[in-house]
């Protein structure tokens, strides 16, 4: 007999959820990886006065981060 306590593997709401926290860690991957890197390239732009490192930083991290969900989430 099952209790209330026990949760069903095969109810929707469940499914979305496990989506839901899937996709803002996704999310919050590419946010990351665009704010770290571009900061870094942000403060090594402003050292050696190259201001277009800046956005080449933002997007190696992006490039960075989507390689990262690439091979966490895209492989079966």
């Amino acid at each position: 007999m099952r209790t209330k306590n026990e949760t069903n593997v095969s109810d929707p709401a469940e499914g979305r959820a496990l989506g839901l926290s899937i996709g803002w860690t996704v999310f919050s991957y590419l946010i990351g990886g665009m704010v770290a890197y571009g900061a870094i390239g942000w403060l090594i732009g402003r050292a050696v006065h190259v201001p277009m490192l800046f956005p080449a930083g933002m997007l190696t991290g992006l490039a960075i981060s989507l390689g990262f969900i690439i091979y966490r989430y895209g492989r079966p």
